[in-house]
């Protein structure tokens, strides 16, 4: 039903803890299949991609591109966009689940996306404050950060014109989805305070 797409950059140090965060879709039946779209990497990357099952593409270094070619190679009706460093909290693929199990009966799939809460990774004032800032922007502006999880249907991502080439993709594919159309998941992603930090 899903399938998660995740853009890799020399990301075997991440990449373990992301993979393993989502065997819990695996044992909930709503995960298809993982793609792992690769910009040039030229540590283990493909090799921890091949002991996991999931599909490796060595692709371009445009981020744009490389989500978009993700999509094509990808079989789920639903689309998972992940960091490469955004590990699932449990309780998530339950929580996915119901958020596709609702939107299909009501037929609004076509419409509805979904991304999930932020847990900045460390200690001190300065995680809690960006998670906060990350809060108030996407309660303001329904836009998640970069890598925080972006699920959509095939269908609704190819009308709205998918990834553009370029930098800064996913802010510009947000801009294309209303604000009354996001769903915030109650489960929580975790991203490293420097991705958080970043603009």
């Amino acid at each position: 039903m899903i399938s998660v797409i995740i853009p890799t950059k020399d990301s075997e140090r991440e990449l373990v803890p992301v993979l393993s965060a989502l065997v819990a879709g695996v044992t909930a039946g709503i995960l298809r299949d993982v793609i792992l779209v690769d910009g040039g990497s030229v540590d283990e990357t493909a090799k921890i991609a091949d002991a996991a099952g999931c599909l490796f593409i060595p692709s371009v270094n445009d981020p744009g591109l490389r989500m978009k070619q993700g999509a094509q190679h990808s079989r789920g009706r639903w689309l998972l966009f992940l960091g490469a460093n955004a590990v699932l909290a449990e309780g998530w693929a339950r929580e996915v689940g119901a958020f596709l199990e609702t939107a299909e009966r009501r037929g609004a799939a076509d419409r509805m996306v979904a991304t999930f809460r932020l847990s900045v990774d460390g200690f001190g004032l300065r995680p809690r404050f960006g998670e906060a800032v990350a809060a108030a922007k996407l309660a303001v502006f329904g836009r998640p950060k970069a890598g925080q999880g972006l699920l959509i249907s095939r269908k609704h991502y190819e009308r709205i014109g998918g990834h553009a080439a370029g930098v800064a993709t996913e802010r510009r594919l947000f801009s294309r989805i209303r604000r009354r159309d996001m769903y915030v998941f109650q489960s929580r992603v975790m991203l490293a305070e420097a991705d958080v930090s970043a603009p």
